[in-house]
């Protein structure tokens, strides 16, 4: 059933969020995010092969613990959005915002009128007849989030263009495609990626967007924290996880 979106209460009053990607489908994994304390989880439906009803079950799980869902839909799909909304998600994750139309796009699929479009239906989000109907449409438009993944050159080109009509909720700079787009792939510590994505930042400062940090260090932290940043994504599940292995098999190696 609807909940306040947590995450959306947390930066409006300024305090700080902490989110990881999703990538491994499974529920105990979803279930252990939400257990460490993070605040948010990005269920990743772009790379990785999750079908519909597990999709609900990983919603589920991280309802279970206080865990808002976030759902990375794939590239322009509509049906897709729904879908995740239906099934429970606080939010969705539009990959490769390059251009206002594919705001538009997540908008109108994402809420009910006079905002958008989303088909209209039952079930779970309205707590099976626990919220009523008219009342779940407006509550979902104020508490379900739209997400930009700005990850190509000319989205950072457009910054301005996709975000001053308004109903951006959170954006999200993705470096990884962001600096196969500027001719040098993998290597997101260049100075042009970097650019864009200091970029990405100012032009949310301008339209008093919330700016979310991808940060796996202290220091980079410490300096987006310095900048106003007030959410961040730490990482994703599979590589903490393979990383937890190796350490743990290299300390046993080693005998301590």
């Amino acid at each position: 059933m609807l909940r306040t979106n947590e995450v959306r209460r947390k930066l409006a009053a300024g305090e700080e969020v902490h989110g990881l990607f999703s990538t491994l489908p499974e529920t105990a994994m979803v279930e252990m995010i939400g257990c460490a304390g993070y605040d948010f989880v990005i269920l990743d439906c772009e790379h990785t092969l999750v079908d519909p009803q597990q999709l609900e079950h990983l919603i589920r799980a991280a309802e279970t613990t206080g865990l808002t869902p976030f759902v990375r839909v794939p590239e322009a799909d509509p049906g897709a959005v729904l879908r995740a909304l239906d099934a429970g998600a606080m939010g969705i994750v539009v990959p490769h915002v390059r251009e206002r139309a594919d705001v538009d796009t997540a908008i109108r699929a994402a809420r009910y009128a006079p905002e958008g479009m989303r088909s209209l239906n039952g079930g779970r989000g309205p707590g099976f007849g626990r919220i009523d109907l008219p009342t779940y449409i407006e509550r979902a438009n104020a508490e379900i989030m739209v997400i930009a993944l700005v990850e190509d050159a000319e989205g950072v080109t457009a910054i301005d263009e996709i975000l001053s009509p308004g109903g951006v909720d959170l954006l999200l700079p993705g470096p990884g495609d962001l600096s196969q787009s500027y001719g040098v792939p993998w290597q997101v510590r260049h100075p042009r990626v970097q650019e864009a994505v200091r970029t990405l930042r100012a032009g949310c400062a301008r339209h008093g967007v919330p700016f979310c940090a991808m940060s796996t260090t202290p220091e980079r932290r410490a300096e987006w924290h310095a900048d106003g940043v007030r959410a961040f994504v730490l990482g994703e599940d599979r590589d903490l996880a393979a990383r937890a292995l190796r350490d743990h098999l290299d300390r046993a190696r080693g005998g301590s």
